[in-house]
Order: structure tokens, then sequence, then C-alpha cells
């Protein structure tokens, strides 16, 4: 039987017309245990990348999805440097717990190969500044894949924050979660790690933390918070005994404030968007559902909204894009590394917060 998360991927793939790219980017792939993996196995019909080598210690693990999606076991290769020197991919996208980000990019960016991470880009902040530092000096893209930076609605609220309509903005409120990864069946190899303060570096706070403070720092174009205020909680102790499984983040900037919402509590899963400005508000339901209002509560008006052109319908096509040169990350892009060392920043500033009871402040730039 299918679970709610493989039916999830399943929408994603939907959403992924085929669209041949000028050239297949070969690519490594760095762990199996994310679930995520399946959105590069069911897009790889698409073009834009080939796999040419995985690095997965878990032979059985690795087995199973070259059963299901028909590669040979002779990709799969035990360690790093081993298939970065044999197999020669031009980038890598790592799939496996949050600590290995930094030992991918170790091993990648000084052979001058790229990588992009499922989100968040690092455990803490100071490994983002190393990645970031090997990236620099090595003249290599260090990239981070949300959901959210694919999405129809996010892109439109950035337009119209840029363009002034909604004046100036006092609010962004930002929820993401689910049910909770147990509940809603991932793999027992992901929730291994995804569970684990070690490997992840939190539970909610972390997983869809992470969301929110991407979303504000692109939506507010690299506006840096001033001050971090967050609880932790944990409400299904038995499911998620080491970690935490709801957080509330307020993120205080100059003259404005967010609340991140991230919870494995939720009754459905959601990730949405509240922005508050003086003449008007957006909410962004969904990926594809907008609503505008002005300065009353008559004048709402519900978008459906397409789906985004190639290559930003889809994180691989945009990969290969972001390499080839054929496309530059915008400032403070969802995907780029100046946004996410400031999200390591907020996360790091939100698990002390939380540790302490206290207001954290941070460096005003």
């Amino acid at each position: 039987m299918l679970t709610r998360l493989c039916l999830f991927i399943a929408m994603l793939f939907a959403f992924a017309l085929p669209v041949q790219a000028k050239e297949p980017m070969p690519i490594g792939v760095i762990g199996l245990s994310h679930d995520h993996v399946h959105w590069l196995f069911g897009n790889l019909k698409r073009g834009d990348v080939k796999i040419v080598g995985i690095v997965e210690k878990d032979r059985v693990l690795a087995k199973r999805y070259a059963d299901q999606y028909g590669f040979s076991m002779a990709l799969v290769y035990d360690d790093i440097g081993a298939m970065l020197d044999k197999a020669h991919p031009q980038a890598v996208a790592g799939f496996g717990p949050i600590s290995d980000h930094v030992k991918i990019v170790r091993a990648a960016a000084p052979r001058g190969v790229h990588v992009m991470v499922e989100k968040p880009l690092a455990l803490n902040a100071a490994e983002g500044r190393e990645m970031a530092g090997l990236a620099q000096k090595h003249h290599v893209q260090v990239l981070t894949n949300y959901e959210t930076s694919w999405y129809p609605t996010v892109a439109e609220t950035k337009s119209i924050l840029t363009a002034g309509q909604l004046g100036p903005v006092h609010k962004m409120v930002i929820h993401d979660g689910h049910q909770g990864p147990k509940t809603i069946g991932v793999s027992k190899e992901f929730l291994a790690w995804l569970t684990d303060p070690v490997q992840n570096g939190g539970g909610a706070v972390i997983d869809f933390g992470c969301y929110g403070a991407n979303l504000m720092t692109y939506l507010n174009g690299g506006l840096h918070p001033v001050a971090v205020t967050a609880t932790l909680r944990n409400f299904q102790p038995d499911n998620y005994p080491k970690v935490d499984d709801e957080a509330t983040i307020i993120v205080d900037y100059a003259d404005s404030q967010g609340v991140i919402q991230a919870s494995w509590n939720w009754p459905v899963s959601r990730k949405d968007i509240e922005v508050y400005g003086t003449t008007g508000q957006v909410v962004a339901d969904d990926r594809d559902t907008l609503r505008r209002w002005g300065s009353t509560p008559e004048s709402v008006k519900t978008s459906e909204l397409p789906a985004r052109a190639a290559p930003f319908d889809d994180p691989f096509a945009w990969f290969n894009a972001v390499i080839s040169g054929e496309v530059k990350p915008e400032p403070y892009d969802p995907g780029s590394l100046e946004n996410n060392l400031i999200v390591l920043e907020i996360l790091d500033a939100a698990r002390q917060s939380a540790k302490t009871g206290k207001k954290v402040k941070l460096s005003n730039r």
C-alpha cells in the first residue's frame, strides 16, 4: 500500500512536465536515505540530469532503489571520493543526513564538483560558513533545494513585494509541516536520522523551521534579523523521544517581524505564507492558490496560478541551468548560499533561545 508520503512524491512528479534540457548534466547521488531522492529518480525522464554514480553504504537500501528504478548496482560506491574520481560527475546531489552535507562539500569542492543538498544547508552556521568558504575557494556552486522554491505562489508573492504593492511590510507568518514523519510513513532509513539530534540537528525546528527562515530571507530581500525568540515543544514523546516536534520562532527585524510555525503535529500537510503590508495582504495557501486583499475584506481576489516555466519548475533542471550558466540566481534566491547562511543563523539562534528561555540578539548588518 502506498503511504501518504509516496502519494505526495507522486504529486510532485505530476508538476514535472517532460522538458528536454540542452544536455543532461552528469551527476552523482550522495546517499539514498532521504525519501526526497524519489523526486530525482522520478524526474530523470525530463533529461536535465543523468546519474553516473551513487554513494550508499547500505547495500540493501541501494538494491531496493536499483530494483525500483532499474539502475545497475555497478553504479553504487561505498565512498564519496572513489565515486568522484571514477565516475567523474559534474555535480552531486546530497540525499542523506544533514550532518553529511559538510562532508560532501569537503570532498566535492576541491575536485571542482558542484553540490546541491536538500534543505537545510548544514547542521549549523559554522558548518555553513565552512561550506561557503570551500565554494568560494574552489569556484563551485553549493546550492540548497527546498520544495517551496518551485511554487508559483512564492514567485508571485515575491513579485508583488518587489513592486511595492502591499506598502511597507510589517509582518510575515509562515506555517510548514505535516502530521509527523512517523505518522505519514516515511522510510525507516529516513526516520532514523530525521529524529536524531546529532544527524539532523533537531526535529521540526530544523525539518520545517528552515522553510520559514528561507522564505522570509528571500521575500525580505536578504534583510538580516536583529533578534530571534523561540520555543520548542514535544507533544509526541513516544514517537520522537530525542527531538522537538513543535517549534514557534519569532524573527525580529528592524522594522518588521516574522513568525515561523513549524510542526509535526498539524492535522494536514501545509506550506503556506501570510504577508501583511500597510495597504494590503497576501496569503499563499499552497503551491498554486494565492489570495490577495487591498485595505478592505471585500477586496479579496483569489488566483490559481499555473506552473512556473522551466527551469524554475524543478530543482534538477534549475541545477543544470545554474551550472551551465543559463541561469544566474537572483540575490538571496532560496537556493543560494547567501540566503541559507542567514537561515542557519536563525536556526542556531532559535535553538539557543529555546534552550535558555531568552531572546537571542543578532548582529544587524
